[in-house]
């Protein structure tokens, strides 16, 4: 009898962990991430090479679409403040796109970072890229 009562708990408990267990394959829900302004390169593309002295433009477009819009955008080079770029025709505009330049000095790889922000301050994940500065007797691969 006491060899049936614990076969039986065992069963119970089996069957209470089994229940319990609610693991289903399939799709998770994301969360949402908060909406924030987004920046891309459009030039250069990311793993360019340019020759030493030579004068990059850069090419960045900047979105907000569910905020009050993109009041400015920052470029980082090397994550040294390099230049900022605003809206002209308003204090914050849905889509904006900006050009700026770089003098590419010092050879090796560099790091540019990109910074979309709201008027109130939010501040979009920044957007990066390498660039490599080649020598000047040197022909750049892209």
């Amino acid at each position: 009898m006491r060899r049936q009562l614990t076969r039986r708990a065992l069963g119970i408990a089996s069957a209470c962990l089994l229940c319990g267990c609610n693991l289903v394959a399939g799709t998770l829900t994301p969360t949402p991430l908060p909406d924030i302004p987004v920046v891309e390169f459009q030039y250069p593309l990311n793993d360019s090479s340019v020759v030493e002295g030579t004068d990059v433009q850069i090419q960045l477009v900047a979105q907000d679409a569910v905020g009050d819009g993109i009041a400015r955008v920052e470029l980082l080079v090397d994550d040294q403040p390099h230049q900022q770029g605003a809206p002209v025709v308003s204090s914050a505009v849905p889509v904006f796109t900006v050009e700026m330049s770089w003098l590419a000095e010092g050879l090796g790889l560099h790091s540019m970072s990109a910074v979309a922000f709201r008027s109130d301050g939010t501040a979009g994940q920044p957007a990066t890229i390498r660039i490599l500065v080649l020598p000047e007797d040197s022909t750049p691969e892209s």
